[in-house]
């Protein structure tokens, strides 16, 4: 529970300057990366009207902003969409850009929500900063109706390293850490991340792990010379 609670004290304090640091470090390309995984959940969905779509470890809201854009896109109707982070400090950079969205301060293994009230559930650069991850995805489980969809985007560990993923690594090793060190006045906080994608799963890991918590795979591609990895499973 410690290295959670520190986790989430990282992220209150590069808040402030969170937005600018991820948009200068992924050049901007993290945006196709969130429309893919919004319009693929649509097309997954088949559905004109949605009661309520999840954003968990929402943190400055800008996948909430991606869900409702691209169902206006699309001609999809949303009851409610919800942000849930424990992060009181990025709800609160996200609560001032986006207002219309209703926000729970709370733990991904923890969510106050009701069960099977959602048709999505969403986690974008997030579930590497769970500690109790199984206990997460069952409660992700939980909260999704039947036939509701887990959307997952994170930076996986390299499996097998190629020439690409070498350069990936580099990137993400030596160069991430600095500009976001530099912006936000926090390297420790950027170091985290390499650090971070190096403990946490491979692609097949999750995978597996989410058809453990009774998910079955729809979808799952890497992206940017594997940087970024959406998965889409549908709860059984």
């Amino acid at each position: 529970m410690e290295k959670q609670e520190k986790i989430v004290s990282m992220f209150d304090e590069i808040a402030p300057t969170y937005d600018t640091a991820n948009r200068v470090m992924s050049m901007g390309v993290d945006k196709s990366w969130r429309r893919k995984a919004c319009d693929l959940a649509y097309e997954f969905k088949g559905d004109d009207t949605l009661d309520k779509i999840v954003d968990v470890a929402c943190g400055t809201g800008d996948m909430m902003e991606f869900w409702r854009s691209r169902a206006e896109v699309s001609g999809i109707a949303i009851g409610e969409i919800v942000g849930v982070d424990p992060s009181e400090g990025m709800v609160g950079v996200a609560r001032k850009k986006f207002p219309k969205f209703n926000y729970h301060i709370a733990k991904a293994t923890e969510i106050p929500l009701e069960d099977e009230s959602a048709d999505v559930l969403s986690i974008t650069y997030g579930i590497r900063n769970v500690v109790e991850r199984k206990e997460a995805l069952d409660e992700f489980n939980r909260v999704l109706k039947k036939d509701g969809l887990v959307v997952i985007l994170e930076f996986m560990k390299n499996e097998n390293p190629s020439l690409l993923g070498k350069i990936r690594d580099f990137y993400m090793n030596k160069i991430l850490p600095k500009v976001g060190g530099f912006i936000s006045k926090n390297l420790e906080a950027y170091e985290y991340l390499p650090n971070s994608i190096e403990d946490f799963s491979t692609v097949s890991n999750m995978i597996k792990e989410l058809e453990d918590a009774g998910f079955e795979m729809l979808y799952n591609k890497s992206f940017s010379m594997d940087i970024s990895t959406l998965l889409i499973a549908r709860k059984k």
